[in-house]
């Protein structure tokens, strides 16, 4: 899969997320970095081994070299997963090493933007909703509705108004959101403009 975003892209997005936080304070200690933790090997409730961790958007790959000591790397096949059509190649998860502890300036997207993910509204519209992904801790961020810092919904929402502008990713925020509303999962709009 080739990315239009340019590396340099992805790096101006970094330094702008690196400016801002969900909350005043560091969200990890309020639940003890339990989305960071979750990175390693784990039991899930049932106590069976899981490895939690995330995917890079196409081309942000671009930004490390792979050989990162602190992240566990995977290269899997867009076509085996729940992509969108328009995905096909490799695409490359990750999951943390050494949690809590990661050079926060070199986080993946999808870190940096929890717990807001993107929405397109039944017009189109691009949207801020929180994260309404199941996964196997509590966030309370989510599940107490904390209050999220202006700056940081305002940096999340610039960023993916450009990051959507690729073809590949605004058909990954189109296919989540049309999940969304065939599955009748109940979301909550935390920023839009």
């Amino acid at each position: 899969m080739k990315s239009s975003i340019k590396k340099k892209t992805y790096k101006a997005i970094y330094r702008l997320l690196d400016r801002v936080s969900p909350i005043k304070e560091d969200c990890g200690k309020l639940c003890n970095a339990a989305c960071c933790n979750c990175g390693g090997d784990s039991r899930d409730e049932d106590g069976l081994d899981f490895d939690l961790g995330i995917y890079l958007l196409p081309g942000e790959e671009k930004l490390f070299t792979m050989k990162e000591d602190w992240l566990k790397w995977s290269i899997e096949y867009a076509e085996d997963y729940d992509f969108p059509d328009s995905w096909f190649g490799k695409i490359y998860f990750v999951r943390c090493k050494t949690p809590p502890i990661c050079p926060r300036a070199f986080r993946p997207l999808q870190c940096r933007f929890f717990p807001l993910t993107p929405h397109f509204s039944d017009t189109g519209k691009l949207q801020m909703i929180l994260s309404t992904a199941e996964l196997p801790y509590s966030c309370p961020l989510i599940g107490e509705k904390m209050k999220l810092t202006d700056e940081f919904m305002e940096a999340t929402y610039t960023v993916w108004k450009h990051l959507i502008k690729d073809p590949l990713i605004y058909d990954l925020v189109e296919m989540d959101s049309t999940d969304r509303k065939d599955m009748d999962i109940k979301y909550e709009i935390v920023y839009e403009k």
